[in-house]
């Protein structure tokens, strides 16, 4: 019990800044005396909570101890996780939950099975509140499974185990067939931002802390050491994947991928600029490896999963006053049956969660905007503040090719004379301008410093809407 016991401990200590650990309720036993359950089998009943620092910044955690009963939930370790959590609401700063349990404690019934519903009401509560992260290091089953559900981030290290049924329970599967509970099946399903090693994951967590803010009325600034105008010579040769971009324009090249094994043809991340953190949602249409060579390719298509994980990126951030850039380059949606079935649902889902965001939101245009999968991609129409586009992008209703086969039915020989002027007309850059649509035309190298500049025009930005009590979409 005791090495188990350190290990927990260990966690929190390695989370946090040193010597900043202060706990709470650390005499707290179980209640109940069925089944010959003793306060003395039930130290801190299973769970250390308290608080501590990151970075200087105050931050409320609770680490499970497996080997008190497995880590199991009952009635006084769900009050414990509920306490943490009604002090953190009171005084505005993130929840870090690390989880490693058997699950309900069988020994108090429905004792335990109320304890998740009391967890649960806590964590719904807190949404859009205060930021909530849950690490997975160990089984994380059943009805606990819901927790890094309803969390805004959840890592899992390499080991850990998540799943609502175990893969032996499913009818027709065995764990060593397909492993629906291991970490590489979660992060690759969106449940899992991020998979490591223990000290992986606790070292992200400590990255992505410092780039939120504590809560919903906080802001997430801190001092930039960065050159403001710098030029980014990575982002024309590199516009494909975002990572490049990122890595270019952020300050210090620093930014936190989210969902990273999801959708990747849709990224989401965190950068910071001028000090300040900003949203990204970006289409990806390669990955390119640390020598420039391309190791994958994806389609400039919208998926449903790629728009559903940004449709939630964009709710967070609009929720924590985080700006979204957009970096755009799309023509269309994946041409799928499987894609067709749920497409325009999750289509509808992302076009609302840009629309109905009132935080400052830039979209670049870093190539293609194409067809009503841009107005999706937070375009001029559906509420950017600014649109930015490079001198080369196109910027229309369909390929100009595609265009001039319809407009010349029965004249076929001019068919290329038609495109030419068709992309002229109608799918340039300067088109678009001309029209209001594109409000600046920037080299890539000058993306950084323009998206700086639009940041802080539209700081003091104040947008308000009807007054409803959520939307329905």
């Amino acid at each position: 019990m005791k090495n188990s016991f350190s290990k927990a401990r260990q966690r929190i200590n390695t989370l946090l800044d040193r010597n900043s650990f202060v706990e709470i309720g650390a005499k707290v036993t179980a209640r109940s005396t069925n089944f010959n359950l003793s306060p003395e089998q039930t130290p801190s009943d299973g769970v250390i909570t308290g608080y501590g620092l990151i970075d200087g910044s105050l931050v409320y955690v609770y680490s499970q101890d497996a080997a008190v009963l497995g880590g199991s939930v009952g009635e006084m370790h769900a009050k414990k996780i509920a306490s943490i959590y009604d002090l953190a609401i009171r005084t505005g700063a993130p929840v870090i939950g690390m989880i490693e349990s058997s699950g309900f404690r069988l020994q108090e019934g429905v004792d335990a099975l109320n304890a998740f519903g009391t967890i649960y009401k806590r964590l719904v509560k807190a949404s859009g509140l205060i930021p909530q992260i849950t690490a997975v290091f160990g089984n994380c089953g059943g009805g606990l499974a819901l927790v890094p559900a309803l969390s805004d981030f959840a890592f899992m290290s390499d080991s850990a185990r998540l799943f609502v049924n175990a893969p032996n329970t499913l009818a027709g599967n065995r764990e060593d067939k397909k492993n629906t509970a291991s970490a590489s099946a979660k992060a690759a399903g969106g449940s899992i931002d991020a998979v490591g090693s223990e000290e992986e994951i606790l070292s992200e967590i400590r990255t992505l802390v410092s780039l939120l803010p504590s809560n919903n009325e906080d802001d997430a600034v801190a001092e930039c050491s960065d050159d403001l105008n710098r030029e980014c010579a990575a982002v024309a040769a590199g516009y494909a994947d975002p990572a490049i971009v990122l890595a270019d324009i952020a300050d210090n090249g620093l930014f936190f991928e989210t969902k990273r094994e999801y959708a990747p043809e849709m990224a989401t991340a965190f950068i910071r600029l001028n000090g300040a953190t900003t949203g990204i949602v970006a289409n990806r249409s390669a990955v390119f490896s640390g020598n420039g060579e391309v190791r994958e390719t994806y389609d400039t298509v919208l998926t449903s999963d790629g728009c559903g994980k940004a449709a939630d990126f964009v709710r967070f951030c609009d929720a924590f006053e985080i700006p979204v850039i957009t970096l755009t380059n799309v023509t269309g949606y994946a041409a799928k049956e499987s894609e067709e079935q749920k497409v325009a649902d999750a289509a509808a889902k992302l076009t609302a969660a840009f629309a109905g965001a009132n935080v400052p939101k830039v979209n670049v245009i870093m190539n293609k905007a194409v067809g009503s999968a841009y107005a999706v991609m937070n375009s001029n129409a559906a509420g950017a503040d600014f649109t930015i586009a490079f001198p080369d992008s196109v910027i229309g209703i369909m390929d100009a090719k595609i265009a001039a086969q319809v407009l010349c039915d029965g004249a076929p020989e001019k068919i290329a004379e038609t495109a030419a002027l068709y992309e002229k007309l109608q799918n340039s850059v300067e088109s678009a301008a001309s029209r209001g649509y594109v409000d600046q035309i920037v080299e890539p190298c000058d993306l950084r410093k323009y998206l700086i500049g639009a940041m802080e025009v539209l700081y003091t930005k104040r947008e308000e809407f009807p007054v409803k009590k959520h939307s329905a979409k």
